[in-house]
This record gives structure tokens, C-alpha cells and sequence, in this order.
């Protein structure tokens, strides 16, 4: 190998491992700065001890640099922004001050310790930002396009359009939002919605961005641009919920400024009047001026809510709970009663047979297959309850009928077997028969909230079919949970009176309303929060969406649909109702941390300020007693991050 064979290999090494050394690095660039700002300290104290003062003072000045450099650009750049103080110029100055009455070493230790507590902030912010990136990596770059002629080409997922074609191979992940239009398989959507065992995809079956084909080859046509995908929009979402500032923050914010003035005020009268008044030196007077900027403070106060907001929120997203912003995380704690839709939210969102009842002489596998075979040319949600009924129970090939008419909103006509039949509503059959078939069981189902589909030959009704929307197990779960947690529990519907009161009682929801229109649905969520405060509505995200608006906060059972993302403030990413309750929870947690934080922080203030005046507490203990409740404070808040 040549010399300048082997310089181009060193120099196209050198520039491959650089930037990816740096790139491991950078988010961990202030910790590794208030390390070597560490280093400098212990030199500087070795030094001090060996006499060598100048030499001393020059590794303290380092470790003023090194340590100080990130924090104090912040806070300059933040002031002349703002035009106003913030904590970190509190700081440069207490520093400063430590340093002309002659502490250097205790000036150099609160800059250490302060980059210590903005390496935690950091970190708070890096980790939170983790959930972020592991996603971002989830989208392929390119895809295999299939070109009208037929051909593949692989291109940029940026570069496709809708209604382009694309294939997607075994173990690839889906790099667009799309429809299969070719092929079945198993989907992992562990990404989307948190769910761990894979989905079965068929043809006009959708995918998401971020998913993996697990099994088979299939053909997606494109439905939406890489860019409005439902996983960027997740992506998005949490990018938005860690900048909005919750209410506790935006106060403490707005607080930090008046407070900083009022603090660098004392700091002028305590430089002088001292001296006047308690006959303390000039040197104390200083001094104590100078303990009283860095106690006084609020470095550990300011840090009590952001990064406890901040781990709650990755906490939740790790979950499937999707906050958008810290308001909503902050206010789910104080919800005193939940409204709850019934359709897809409550129950499953789709009718399933209950009951089959069936006249002497026949069985349920010939009533089942032969009113299948006559509905499977239906589309109505009935029709098809009774479809997947007859495939998942017998198994067994359907036959056609020999002509079918549908009668739209009653039901069906069809001859088969040298018979008429007719499957459809009491109505339909005759209304009277209906209520008088096996005894009036009719009623009895009605009563329970199942809808009856009649099944008639040659004019004589020989079987009944009672369909319900099946109340979901979790459900069930979900409200004695919140029961359990002293949360009022209410069902609004769109149905019946009859079968709001079978749902209700079902789920064991505390009140239901009934035959609610969106307008009412809205009336209803007024009156609850009239009388308990603050109310949360939980709903699919499209019908309910003036409710999930109307209440103080609205969250959406998500299931992987992006309407949800955009209506609901909290959003479920699969319709897992028990998440409700741990989201209240991991809510209550995160208020209670923020409650600690800052009663911890405004005592060691307290407590540090008036030590100061009694001349108890000297600088060192200062800075450790002030620096350390922020580091403890930051360590307390992620805590949040643990399940």
C-alpha cells in the first residue's frame, strides 16, 4: 500500500470516529466540564497547602471557566434577551464577590456545584428527550417504491407521495403510513400503541409509520406524506408537551424574576448598613453579604417543577399515555369526576351474538350458517356480527342464496333451499309474532340492552339472534378504580334509555345519561363540572369532540388514530381504560414531588438566610447547603422516571 494510499485510510478514519466520539460526548459535555472544573479545585486546594497561592489561584480561576462557561453564557444571553436578571447572573455574582474578599476556593466550589445541579438539569431534559430520539430512529430513511412499469427502485421516504406504492418486506419497517392493497402478515405495532403481540394485517388493512412487518411481503399504497404520518405526529406531540410550561412552572418563572431583584437589593443594603447598625467589620459586612447572595438564591426552588414535569411526562409516554403539555399532567390529580362515552370507549365499538334462541326442530349451527350465508351480502354492523359469528364458531364455508334483497333499515329477503326467508327487525317479521316467539323472551333481552335480529321461513319466525356491544373487561377494572380513588363515574350515550341502563350497570358506572347528542353531550359536562370542579370526558376523539373540549381535561382512547392526537389533551394509545387511573396516579406522584421540592427548598433558604444573620454559617457551608437542596431536589424529580 502506498504512503498516500495509507494517509487518505488514517485521514477518512480519523474524520468517520471524530464526529462520532463527539456526537457520544455532547450530551454529556456540562457533566464532563464540571468534572475536570472538580479537578481544578483539588489542584488549586493541593497547591494552597503547599503554599504555592498564585499557582492556586490560577487552577481556581481555571475551574471558574471550565465550570462556570455554560451556565454563565446562559445567563447573559437569557438577561440581555429578557432584559431581565435571572438566577444564573445570582450566581456569577456571588462568585465574583467570594473571589474579591479573598475565597477562592469557596467561589470555585459554587460554580462546581452549581454545573453540577445544571449537568442533573441536562440530563433531566437528555433523558426525556431519549424517548423522543429511540422513535425518530424508528422511521426508515428509504423505501422499495414499485414503479408503474413494475420495477423496484429504492428512494428517500421524504421524496414519496400519496397514492405511490411501495413494498415492504419480512422484518422491514413500515417507513409511511399507508393500505395493504397485496399480501397478509403479522404487524408489530409495539411503537404505536404499546401493545406487545402482533396484529394481523389483510388486504385495505392500515399500517402505520414506525410499525414492523413481521411475517410476509406485502404492497402498501401511500394514504398520507412521511411527514403528516400518525408517528410523527406522536413525535410531535411529545416534542410540544415538554415545552409547554405547566402552571406551577410558568408562576415559579414569573416569580424568578422579581425575586432575583429583590435579593440583589438586601445584597446592597446588607454591604453597608450592617456596619452601621451591628458594628460588624467592613470584611464581615462583605462577607455576610456575600452568603446572603448565595443562600438567598432560588436555584433549588426553580428546579423543583421543570424536570418533575419533564420525567412524568416520559414516564407516561414510555406507557402509550401521551400528555400535551405539563397543564393537563398537573390538572388530571385534581379530577373529581370522569364522563365517559359508551361506544368504543366503555364497550368494544362492536356488536357480538349473545344469545342464539331457536324454534323446536332446528339447530343453532343450521339457523347460524344459513342466516350467515344471506347476511355476508350485507354490510350492515349486524350483518357482519353474525358473519364473524358463524366463521369463528363453525368454521365452515357459507353458501349463496339464491336471490337476496335488502330492504334498507329492516332487513333482509333472500330465497334459499326452496324457502323465503326473512331476517330483519321485530317489525319486519311482524312485530307481534316477534314479542310472543319462545315465551316474550324478546323483552327480557331488551331489557338487557341486546338488539333482536329475527330469522323467518315461509312466513313462520323460527330463530332469534340477540347482538350486544360487548362492555370490555378492562372496563370494568377501570371504574372501580376510580371509584376506589373517590372519582365519580358517568356514561354519556347516544342510546336508547334501556340500553344506557344495561351498559351502565355492566360497567358499574355511578350515573349514565342517555340518547345524548353532541350539544347535550356538552350540557352534561357543564353540569359536572358546576358540581365537582374539575372533570375529565373520555371519548374516541371524532363524535365526542365538543365534549372532550368542554371539560377541563380530554382524553382520547387513541388505538393508533391521529383525530384522537388532535382533540383529546391526554391520549390513550391503546384503549386501555386502567391507563386512566395510572395516569391520575403518576399525576398525584408528580404533584406530590413538586410539593416536596418546594417546601424543601424555600426551608434550606429560610433556614440558610438566618444562620447567615447569626453569623452561624460560613460561605462553604453556604454554598454546599444551597447547591446541595438543588442537586437533591433534581434527584428527587427522577424519581418520576421509575414505574
Amino acid at each position: 500500500m502506498s504512503t498516500e494510499t495509507e494517509l487518505k485510510s488514517f485521514v477518512q478514519s480519523n474524520v468517520e470516529v471524530r464526529p462520532s466520539l463527539f456526537a457520544k460526548l455532547s450530551p454529556h459535555l456540562e457533566l464532563i466540564a464540571a468534572g475536570i472544573s472538580g479537578i481544578f479545585i483539588m489542584i488549586g486546594w493541593i497547591l494552597n497547602h503547599l503554599d504555592y497561592s498564585s499557582l492556586a489561584i490560577a487552577s481556581y480561576l481555571f475551574a471558574f471557566v471550565i465550570g462556570g462557561y455554560a451556565k454563565a453564557k446562559e445567563g447573559i444571553e437569557e438577561t440581555i434577551a429578557n432584559r431581565e436578571l435571572n438566577v444564573e447572573m445570582l450566581m456569577v455574582f456571588a462568585a465574583i464577590g467570594s473571589c474579591l474578599i479573598g475565597y477562592w476556593a469557596e467561589g470555585a466550589i459554587l460554580i462546581f456545584i452549581f454545573a453540577v445541579s445544571g449537568a442533573l438539569e441536562t440530563y433531566t431534559m437528555n433523558k426525556s428527550n431519549k424517548e423522543i430520539s429511540a422513535l425518530m430512529k424508528l422511521q426508515p430513511e428509504e423505501a422499495v417504491k414499485i414503479l408503474p412499469d413494475g420495477r423496484e427502485e429504492i428512494v428517500p421516504v421524504s421524496t414519496l407521495e400519496v397514492s405511490d406504492t411501495i413494498l415492504i418486506k419480512p422484518g422491514e419497517r413500515v417507513p409511511v403510513d399507508g393500505k395493504i392493497t397485496k399480501g397478509t402478515t403479522a404487524i408489530d405495532e409495539a411503537a404505536i400503541t404499546g401493545e406487545s403481540i402482533p396484529l394481523t394485517k389483510e388486504i385495505n388493512d392500515e399500517v402505520f409509520a414506525g410499525t414492523v412487518n413481521i411475517s410476509g411481503s406485502i404492497t402498501v399504497t401511500l394514504t398520507k406524506h412521511a411527514d403528516e404520518s400518525l408517528f410523527q405526529k406522536i413525535v410531535t406531540l411529545i416534542q410540544s408537551a415538554q415545552s409547554e410550561k405547566s402552571p406551577s412552572q410558568a408562576f415559579i418563572e414569573k416569580f424568578e424574576g422579581a425575586y432575583v431583584k429583590i435579593v440583589l437589593s438586601i445584597v446592597v443594603l446588607l454591604m453597608f448598613l450592617p456596619h452601621f447598625l451591628l458594628d460588624w467589620s467592613w470584611n464581615e459586612t462583605f462577607y455576610r453579604a456575600m452568603i446572603f447572595l448565595v443562600v438567598a438564591s432560588p436555584c433549588a426552588l426553580v428546579a423543583s417543577i421543570m424536570p418533575a414535569t419533564l420525567s412524568a411526562i416520559s414516564n407516561g409516554a414510555r406507557a402509550g399515555i401521551l400528555f400535551k403539555g405539563g397543564v393537563h399532567l398537573e390538572n388530571l390529580a385534581h379530577v373529581r369526576a370522569i364522563a365517559f362515552d359508551k361506544t368504543g370507549t366503555l364497550t368494544k365499538g362492536m356488536p357480538a351474538v349473545t344469545n342464539v334462541i331457536v324454534a323446536e326442530g332446528f339447530t343453532e349451527k343450521e339457523i347460524i350458517q344459513l342466516t350467515a350465508s344471506i347476511e355476508s351480502h350485507s354490510n350492515h354492523p349486524l350483518a357482519k356480527a353474525i358473519v364473524r359469528y358463524a366463521e369463528q364458531k363453525y368454521k365452515e364455508t357459507l353458501k349463496q342464496p339464491e336471490s337476496i334483497q335488502d330492504n334498507s333499515g329492516w332487513g333482509v329477503t333472500a330465497k334459499m333451499n326452496d324457502a323465503e326467508w326473512r331476517i330483519g327487525k321485530a317489525a319486519f317479521v311482524g312485530e307481534k309474532e316477534a314479542k310472543t316467539f319462545q315465551h316474550g323472551i324478546f323483552n327480557q333481552l331488551s331489557e338487557e340492552g341486546k338488539t333482536a335480529v329475527f330469522v323467518q321461513k315461509n312466513g313462520e319466525i323460527i330463530a332469534m339472534i340477540a347482538l350486544k356491544d360487548i362492555v370490555r373487561k378492562e372496563s370494568k377494572e377501570a371504574i372501580q378504580s376510580l371509584k376506589k380513588s373517590g372519582i365519580y363515574t358517568v356514561m354519556i350515550t347516544g342510546d336508547s334509555e334501556k340500553t344506557a341502563k344495561a351498559i351502565s350497570k355492566e360497567s358499574h358506572v355511578d350515573k349514565y345519561i342517555a340518547e345524548c347528542l353532541p350539544e347535550k353531550k356538552v350540557t352534561a359536562i357543564k353540569e359536572l363540572k358546576e358540581k365537582y370542579g374539575i372533570v375529565a370526558m373520555v371519548g374516541d376523539g371524532i363524535n365526542d369532540a365538543p365534549a372532550l373540549a368542554t371539560a377541563n381535561v380530554g382524553i382520547a382512547m387513541g388505538e393508533g388514530t391521529d383525530v384522537a392526537l388532535e382533540t383529546a389533551d391526554v391520549v390513550l394509545m391503546k384503549n386501555d381504560l386502567p391507563r386512566i387511573a395510572e395516569a391520575i396516579q403518576l399525576s398525584k406522584r408528580m404533584n406530590r414531588i413538586i410539593k416536596q421540592n418546594i417546601i424543601f427548598s424555600i426551608s434550606v433558604i429560610m433556614l440558610l438566610i438566618v444562620s447567615n444573620f447569626l453569623q452561624v454559617v460560613a460561605l462553604p457551608f453556604g454554598v454546599i447547603g444551597h447547591e446541595g437542596s438543588t442537586i437533591l431536589v433534581i434527584l428527587n424529580s427522577l424519581r418520576l422516571l421509575r414505574n
